[in-house]
């Protein structure tokens, strides 16, 4: 197996180097081919918006094109599925690539291709080349993990960053030298352009009840409870009979797991207390009709302080994650623009007697450190910055 695979990733080299460039080509992927959703979905819409769609061959790759609303998706654009020909032969043409996942180091964009890494989140723990050690779904080889990570950055000609924290960070963990575009996430664009009304709305359409409060609980994944590489499991110690209990009269919850998870979690018996959204359901959907927001060591945090609402961490394994884990760039027991919390008792406590006024002093620390660049324009920046260096500017001349 390990041949075969070899040899048809020289094919592929070899096959690439063929293929003709087009200057009129781009294509979007998010979440490693999953979804329709992140900062290209929304680079997309404003490239729509711009009327682009029209003079562009827009693409948008996925694993299996079935598991995709397409509906929800405006303007004009084809699909292709990933690993197929077609999507190889397009890859290797596009002009423009605009993803947000590290994507395998096979892949081989044209030699005049421009890649426009978006990446999806503010870095709390460490990352990539940062990492001293690695216990990744089995993998402990370290060196062998940053030699693979080289490659696909390698590929990258510009990254973005939400602020001016993650922009040094990015230069040390991706030892990357090229442009890094320092506008805030596209997919904040939205928080901070919708109303409150189309809150209500999305609400109501989202079937979520409109007389309790939202509480979204967004954990991320632990690279060392897994069923297979890039295959994680629900680690959670929440206890959501007690929680039901304590707060149902006021409030109902959404769980969104990080994509990596794979468990299939039966929440019929929290029916009417417990919501749950598939991985095609924006996260930034979820950020906006929810009043309060329970997570961990995930980067939700930095997008979803843009709102200004409620933060509680859960963070009943903190010692082992931070120490035998990841570890994190900053202090983040001082830096947490909210309480940490270590049991379902005090994660009850939390929910029932948070006092914003506690937290206002911490919240605006956090919020001017990491949403300074958060405008509501990183969409336009970027497609500006696509139209300005494509085909379109030579036939303005």
């Amino acid at each position: 197996m390990k041949y075969i695979k070899q040899f048809l990733t020289n094919f592929y080299k070899l096959f690439a180097m063929t293929i003709r460039f087009k200057e009129n080509v781009i294509v979007f992927e998010s979440s490693m081919f999953r979804n329709y959703t992140g900062n290209p979905r929304y680079i997309y819409e404003e490239f729509v918006r711009q009327g682009l769609d029209e003079k562009f061959d827009v693409y948008w790759a996925f694993k299996n094109v079935k598991d995709v609303d397409l509906s929800k998706i405006p303007g004009k654009f084809k699909t292709i599925t990933y690993k197929t020909m077609p999507f190889f032969k397009v890859y290797s043409s596009a002009a423009f690539i605009v993803s947000d996942s590290r994507l395998p180091r096979y892949l081989h964009k044209n030699r005049k291709g421009q890649y426009i890494q978006t990446w999806h989140g503010t870095p709390l723990k460490k990352l990539a080349l940062d990492m001293e050690a690695i216990d990744m779904a089995g993998n402990t080889d370290v060196d062998r993990y940053h030699k693979h990570f080289r490659k696909s950055i390698a590929a990258w000609d510009y990254l973005l960053s939400q602020n001016s924290y993650s922009t040094k960070i990015f230069r040390s963990c991706f030892d990357f030298d090229k442009t890094i575009l320092e506008v805030g996430y596209p997919r904040n664009d939205k928080l901070l352009n919708t109303t409150a009304s189309q809150i209500y709305e999305l609400k109501r359409e989202m079937g979520l009840p409109l007389n309790k409060k939202v509480i979204l609980y967004a954990p991320t994944w632990r690279d060392n409870q897994y069923y297979d590489l890039g295959k994680y499991k629900f680690a959670n110690q929440m206890d959501f009979d007690s929680i039901r209990d304590a707060i149902s009269d006021e409030y109902v919850m959404i769980v969104k797991y990080h994509y990596l998870i794979k468990d299939s979690v039966d929440w019929s018996k929290y029916e009417g207390f417990v919501y749950q959204f598939d991985e095609g359901c924006d996260i930034a959907d979820l950020y906006l009709v929810s009043d309060m927001l329970i997570t961990d060591y995930s980067s939700v945090m930095f997008d979803y302080s843009v709102l200004n609402r409620p933060i509680v961490f859960f963070t009943y394994d903190y010692d082992e994650y931070m120490n035998d884990l990841r570890g994190f760039y900053f202090d983040f027991k001082e830096e947490a623009p909210g309480p940490l919390v270590y049991n379902n008792d005090e994660l009850i406590e939390s929910i029932k007697n948070y006092n914003k006024e506690d937290w206002e002093e911490k919240y605006e620390s956090f919020h001017n450190k990491y949403n300074h660049c958060d405008e509501g324009t990183a969409s336009k920046a970027i497609v500006d910055l696509i139209t300005e260096n494509s085909y379109l500017n030579d036939l303005d001349k």
